[in-house]
């Protein structure tokens, strides 16, 4: 499909929808809705994880070293009694 202008495409949308029959608008508006809603919440999500963007950035390094090395530990612990069929992706 062309680039289209935001105007144009929302009276595409419309026009469709209004060829569709009045049993189907239920499913089509909750679609519209929660995709709507989806939409909203990773814009929130985005701004919850950007909100911790640059937070070691004044951190010293040495102690950053350490930090990234006992996360690697941690995890390492964490995952060490797991069986094979437990983290299999296959």
């Amino acid at each position: 499909m062309t680039t289209l202008s935001a105007s144009l495409l929302r009276n595409k949308v419309v026009d469709e929808i209004d060829q569709m029959p009045e049993n189907k608008l239920a499913e089509i508006y909750d679609f519209l809705h929660y995709f709507r809603i989806g939409l909203q919440k990773t814009c929130d999500n985005e701004k919850t994880v950007l909100k911790f963007a640059g937070s070691w950035s004044d951190m010293p390094e040495s102690d950053f070293k350490e930090f990234s090395e006992e996360i690697t530990t941690r995890r390492h612990s964490a995952f060490a009694g797991r069986r094979d069929d437990e983290t299999r992706t296959d």
